[in-house]
């Protein structure tokens, strides 16, 4: 390939298509990622596991008597809206045992999780809870939540074995503010603490591909999409609606392109330590939007089997073209 995306952040609204998108691009022969998309073949990374087993360890800490860790309730946001970069940090982690190929052999891959989960909380500046847990709750915990835990540890370590020769690493997140909120949005909120926080290793070759949906839109397919039993699901969680008005009710991607120096881009100004001293980088991200305010990606939710061929080629054509703008 004379062009090839190496990194591509799936950054958009809840239930905006981005999940539909890369089982989309997933789907893909060799062939297509490469004359139609100019990507390898994809690997996935997700934060959106470490939302769903945040709420899970909340779940246990309150069977047990505790209260709740990191969540206000079951259907609330986050005790301390900086989880929001510790999600990010996660992130970072799992990119950096991807590029080593690191495979990560625990006894316990819930203990391993909380250990995890505590350092990310000390990078953002945040209490650890789980490390101040009494040793048998602890246990008792761990035990609770194990096959979860060891499930999602063995997918990153299955795709940490693969081989990244020209592969395409796709990031997924959900970042927004407040329901009419002034920009800038204030941080913790939105993609810029979101770059602000990601490695710069990930920084230095990524493209951002936006899902465009409006807010009313992605309240309506989030809706939508829920299933009882989905919450663990990618396609098939729901996000409570007081999360979406009050984390999700706008975002900060366009007025980021707005105040880029170069068109069709986003600007992040870092301070990066090099060797005995820090130093002042920019990195301008290259940014495509999909339109998807006419919906193009729900039918992908269903069996490959039962996808209509005009649908595969309206979500191909749109993403095409996104594409060749990267």
């Amino acid at each position: 390939m004379d062009k090839f995306i190496p990194t591509l952040l799936l950054f958009s609204l809840p239930a905006s298509g981005k999940s539909e998108v890369r089982r989309y691009l997933a789907s893909l022969t060799d062939v297509q990622c490469r004359q139609d998309f100019h990507i390898g073949p994809t690997l996935q990374l997700d934060d959106y596991p470490y939302v769903h087993l945040m709420h899970r360890i909340d779940d246990e800490l309150q069977a047990a008597g505790l209260g709740y860790a990191y969540y206000h309730g079951p259907n609330r946001p986050f005790r301390d809206e900086w989880t929001w970069a510790v999600l990010i940090e996660l992130l970072n982690d799992d990119y950096a045992d991807l590029m080593a190929s690191r495979q990560v052999e625990v006894i316990s891959a819930a203990e391993h999780l909380f250990d995890r989960l505590d350092a990310a909380h000390a990078r953002v500046g945040l209490s650890q809870p789980l490390g101040e847990l009494p040793h048998r709750l602890r246990k008792r915990l761990a035990s609770a939540l194990e096959a979860e835990c060891r499930a999602e540890l063995d997918v990153l370590n299955r795709q940490n074995a693969e081989d990244k020769t020209g592969r395409t690493l796709v990031i997924e997140a959900a970042r927004g503010g407040p329901n009419g909120s002034a920009f800038p949005l204030k941080p913790p909120h939105g993609y810029e603490t979101a770059f602000q926080t990601l490695s710069p290793a990930i920084l230095e070759q990524a493209s951002v591909l936006y899902v465009w949906v409006d807010p009313v839109e992605s309240r309506r397919k989030n809706i939508e999409r829920g299933r009882p039993d989905g919450q663990g699901s990618i396609l098939h969680h729901s996000v409570p609606m007081e999360v979406m008005l009050g984390q999700y009710g706008c975002d900060d991607m366009a007025w980021l392109l707005e105040q880029s120096d170069r068109p069709g881009t986003i600007r992040v100004d870092r301070i990066i330590p090099t060797a005995d001293r820090y130093e002042a980088r920019a990195y301008h991200l290259p940014v495509a939007r999909f339109d998807n305010r006419k919906d193009l990606t729900t039918f992908v939710r269903e069996d490959r089997k039962l996808w209509n061929p005009a649908d595969v080629d309206a979500i191909h054509s749109g993403l095409k073209a996104a594409f060749d703008q990267l």
